[in-house]
């Protein structure tokens, strides 16, 4: 596996982040075919990487059990 070089993303907080400060994700949508994901209150803790497709269902998923609530 290669190493992807994240040092010059730009990151954003994800909206399904707390915005009392808690609970907060930062994600990265400039890397190609890839969606890099990180605690926004630990950043040089890593990020986790997910193939654009596979973050792409968690988010349908997670809107659907949304609107279930």
């Amino acid at each position: 596996m290669r190493a992807i070089d994240l040092s010059t993303v730009t990151w954003r907080k994800s909206s399904y982040s707390n915005q009392d400060g808690g609970n907060c994700l930062e994600v990265a949508d400039n890397v190609p075919s890839l969606v890099p994901v990180r605690d926004s209150k630990a950043p040089s803790q890593g990020a986790l990487l997910f193939e654009a497709g596979a973050w792409g269902a968690f988010v349908d998923g997670v809107k659907r059990e949304g609107l279930r609530r």
